[in-house]
C-alpha cells in the first residue's frame, strides 16, 4: 500500500523538505517513520474517511498521528516547498504550461 500511495520518486521530492524530528526528553513511544505518516494522510484524504477509522493494518499508526504529522508539516510549509519543488520539475521537463 505504502508503495501505491508515495512511489520511490515522490518520496525522492517530499522527503529533504520534511522537518527533523523533534527530540523527545521524557521518552515515550518513537514517532511513526515519516513515509508511512504520509501513507495515512493520502489515504485518509483519498478515501473521504474520518480520521479515527484509520485501519491499523496499513501501520500508519493512529489518524491521530497522522493529523497532527499533516498540520505540523502545514506549519512548517511543507506542502507549499512541495508544490514549488513539483512546479520546478515540471517546468525543468518542460511539461509546463
Amino acid at each position: 500500500m505504502a508503495k501505491f500511495l508515495v512511489p520511490d520518486d515522490l518520496w525522492a521530492v517530499i522527503a529533504p523538505l520534511l522537518p527533523p524530528a523533534l527530540a523527545r526528553p521524557k521518552g515515550g513511544r518513537p514517532p511513526i517513520p515519516d513515509r508511512a505518516a504520509l501513507t495515512g494522510i493520502l489515504f485518509v484524504l483519498r478515501t473521504g474517511l474520518p480520521w479515527e477509522y484509520l485501519p491499523q493494518e496499513m501501520g500508519c499508526g493512529s489518524g491521530m498521528s497522522c493529523w497532527r504529522r499533516l498540520r505540523d508539516w502545514q506549519r512548517a510549509g511543507v506542502w507549499a516547498g512541495l508544490h514549488r519543488a513539483l512546479l520546478e520539475q515540471l517546468d525543468g521537463a518542460g511539461q509546463l504550461d
